[in-house]
């Protein structure tokens, strides 16, 4: 590490390698935080993405490998953090997603998706916690709207989800006044990778869309740094950036 650098504010963005964690690394790169990118099986997307914010802004960026449904990832990361000495941001934005329809879900998929969701992020924050005082810093978690609006064949992934509001509500009070904790719940920004093909499904979604078009995950970063950075006067919440969709159901 290059400690003759002027310390920066630092922030850890789990699940970062690509999509949404990606953009969120360009975001807070560019206005300068040194990142840390974990990601778990992504590791050519994260080392490029590494490479890329090193060599293009005067922050400094570091790749921590981890399986979140792993209890040691959690340790690992909270070392690599603590080693670095510093923490003013902490955004959970790693997930798991996919359907589980009732007849067919089992333990595993449960595990999988509570995992990833909700139980990591908790343990993530409450290892963190110290450090993030130190700084005065904040927690985001990234929900998603079907916290709010259950979606169909997907039961496991929607308790998860709402969970992870509950438990920002939750940490926003336990970590009160030190660090401030709040969460964005996208709507429509990405077509799941197992949906990118499904023409006809994408059409029905995007016609509940009052705004009418996608998201884009600039619009999830910039309402994350809003929020991480500027809104000091708020915690506990949750800002839907889902194009209207929630008022429209």
């Amino acid at each position: 590490m290059n400690e003759s650098k002027e310390e920066l504010p630092v922030v850890l963005i789990t699940g970062a390698a690509k999509r949404i964690g990606a953009e969120l690394a360009h975001l807070f790169s560019s206005k300068g935080f040194d990142c840390i990118i974990h990601y778990n099986n992504s590791k050519r997307e994260a080392e490029s993405l590494s490479r890329l914010l090193n060599e293009n802004s005067p922050a400094r960026c570091y790749t921590v490998q981890g399986n979140l449904n792993s209890p040691d990832t959690v340790a690992k990361i909270s070392k690599f953090c603590c080693d670095l000495g510093r923490l003013d941001v902490l955004i959970n934005n790693a997930s798991s997603f996919y359907p589980t329809p009732l007849e067919q879900c089992d333990q595993s998929q449960w595990d999988d998706l509570i995992n990833s969701n909700l139980k990591s992020p908790f343990f993530i924050a409450q290892a963190l916690a110290p450090l993030l005082k130190e700084s005065k810093g904040s927690i985001i978690n990234i929900s998603d709207m079907h916290a709010r609006q259950a979606l169909i064949n997907h039961p496991i992934y929607t308790i998860a989800k709402a969970g992870n509001i509950a438990m920002t509500k939750t940490l926003a009070k336990e970590l009160a006044p030190e660090i401030r904790v709040n969460s964005v719940a996208p709507g429509a920004i990405l077509w799941p990778e197992h949906e990118t093909d499904d023409i006809d499904k994408q059409q029905s979604v995007l016609s509940k869309v009052p705004l009418g078009r996608l998201g884009t995950e600039s619009d999830i970063a910039k309402t994350t740094y809003f929020l991480a950075v500027d809104a000091e006067y708020m915690t506990g919440q949750t800002i839907a950036v889902d194009g209207g969709s929630s008022n429209a159901l």
